[in-house]
């Protein structure tokens, strides 16, 4: 072997071990992640309050679920962010929803007692 033959198998070696450092992995902590996401966001009322942004989200996880098949990892872990981050916006969103719903029903029995006390005097 010459001194470029051993240069090139070299580089060849270091190209190799490169890709395989720098290959994608199975996006399973971010399937956990979407899927645990999507729990929350149902445990916040999300189908009533946000039923559209849940069913993106539970559609990003399945497409996700699909692409892991064919083994296609990073556009696989980037609908599961995606995912996750609609999920907890659902579920944001349901919260605040829930919290309005308390505040007028608070602020109708505070008028509806004032009326009363109007009434009285």
């Amino acid at each position: 072997m010459n001194k470029h033959t051993s240069m090139l198998s070299v580089f060849g070696i270091a190209v190799a071990l490169g890709g395989c450092a720098s290959s994608v992995e199975r996006p399973d902590g971010k399937m956990e992640t979407a899927e645990s996401s999507i729990q929350q966001a149902v445990s916040s009322d999300a189908r009533k309050f946000e039923p559209v942004l849940l069913n993106e989200a539970q559609n990003k996880v399945a497409d996700a679920e699909e692409l892991i098949e064919k083994e296609n990892y990073r556009e696989a872990g980037r609908l599961l962010e995606q995912a996750s981050v609609d999920a907890q916006l659902a579920g944001a969103r349901s919260d605040t929803a829930k919290a309005r719903q308390a505040v007028e029903e608070i602020n109708g029995n505070i008028e509806a007692l004032r009326q009363r006390m109007e009434k009285s005097q």
